[in-house]
Order: structure tokens, then sequence, then C-alpha cells
């Protein structure tokens, strides 16, 4: 299945209560595969993340709106579903990421480290949303997500960039993708060099690499296809 595109203007995303029953069900298989994946990579946590059960597009008031609602889970329960091949297709994986662009058209694009979960995979800077996003009135802060991970993946600050206005949402199978667009008034060299330095300065950076890649298509099983998708994406549009 191809993913799909929607351009919003804004994201609604909130926290509510959820009965997950495939953790339920699947709790002993669950914790096995989970000591599994921890005799290899010992220094996975198995903290609260945030998934979904409903990411339906919507229009309010004239607006294209992308509307969430987000329960929370254990980090061990979302690597089971999505190594187990997503087998609840009722509940999404969704995620903010900065597709940054350097001022010479290229994108920054990280290659995750042999500690994380999806060890040498290549991705825009982001990750799963967690409770520490979730704002006293239970709104999942998608966009303060989006420039924690870029400063905490990359240490550059967000607000160095030009934001756009709206989101671009690609649905890849269970993956829900809410990429922002920024401008960054540096060349593609210079973004690099920047990153790893500050890379080379972490006792444990999360990232092995940073990369600048071009619009177009790209061959790279590194790549999830909807990062491919957008690269190819971004050829056409400009």
């Amino acid at each position: 299945m191809e993913p799909r595109f929607a351009e919003v203007d804004r994201l609604d995303c909130r926290l509510v209560s959820h009965r997950w029953t495939f953790a339920e069900e699947q709790a002993a298989r669950i914790d096995a595969h989970w000591a599994a994946r921890l005799a290899r990579t010992p220094s996975m946590y198995d903290g609260p993340v945030l998934l979904a059960r409903k990411a339906a597009l919507e229009t309010e008031a004239g607006a294209r709106v992308l509307r969430v609602e987000a329960f929370e889970t254990r980090f061990s329960r979302f690597l089971a579903w999505r190594d187990f091949g997503w087998p609840d297709a009722s509940v999404y994986n969704f995620f903010a990421m900065p597709a940054l662009r350097s001022s010479d058209g290229a994108w920054l694009v990280g290659e995750m480290g042999q500690a994380h979960s999806a060890a040498g995979q290549r991705y825009f800077p982001g990750g799963t949303p967690d409770p520490g996003d979730v704002t006293a009135t239970g709104e999942v802060d998608l966009y303060g997500s989006l420039a924690r991970e870029l400063a905490e993946e990359t240490g550059l600050p967000a607000q160095e960039g030009v934001a756009a206005q709206g989101w671009t949402v690609i649905f890849d199978r269970q993956r829900v993708a809410c990429l922002r667009r920024i401008d960054w008034p540096a060349p593609a060299a210079a973004i690099r060099e920047r990153v790893r330095r500050f890379l080379d300065a972490e006792a444990e950076p999360e990232l092995a690499a940073v990369h600048m890649l071009a619009s177009g298509r790209h061959d790279d099983p590194r790549l999830p296809a909807f990062m491919t998708a957008f690269l190819a994406r971004a050829a056409e549009t400009g």
C-alpha cells in the first residue's frame, strides 16, 4: 500500500483513556519479546509512550484538521506491536517530525544509533510522543515534541528556522507521520558540520550519523516508506 498524503492546517491531539486489548491478551508473548530485545540492547527503557486509537481527517470552520485520540501504553507494548507487524489495525503510531530543509535544498536526516530500537534506520529527527508532551488541559503538544526531539538529537533549536504554517501528514500503514517543514538559513554542509560537532560532544548520542538528502527518488532500505514518499514528492512540489 502506497503512503497517502494530506495537507492540514492544524493538529488536534488529545489524551484519552483507552483499554488496549492487544496488550492485555498478548502480555506473555510481549514480555518474552521484550526480554529478548533487552538482551540485545540493554540500554532500552520500558517507559510510557503515546499511541493513537483514532487519527482522522476532519474539516472545522473551513480548516483541515487531523484529529487524534492518544492513549498511554508502555514502550515494550508498542515495540512488540510494531515488531509483530501491527496486528491490531485499530491503533496507530503517530509522531511529529521536522522536515528541515537547508538553504540549498537538502533535507536533514538522522541515522539511528545502535542503542535505538530502530538502529540503522534513517528518519527526520523525531520520536513517539510521551506523557511529557501532554499539557495541563490534556492536549498533546506535537510541535513541542518535534522541537524537543530536534534539539535532543541534533542540537538545533527549532526557532532558528522558519516553520511552515501547516503540516504534511503521511499515512503509511499504521504510521501517521506529521511533518512540519522548517526552512533553515544555512547550506547543507554547514548544517551537517554543526550537527556532527554536537554528536561528537555527546556521551551517548541518539544518532550514529547525519545526512543531507536531496529531493527525489531514494532506493535506500534504511528509509521507511513515508520518508521515500516524502522525498520523491518534494522533487515534484518544490
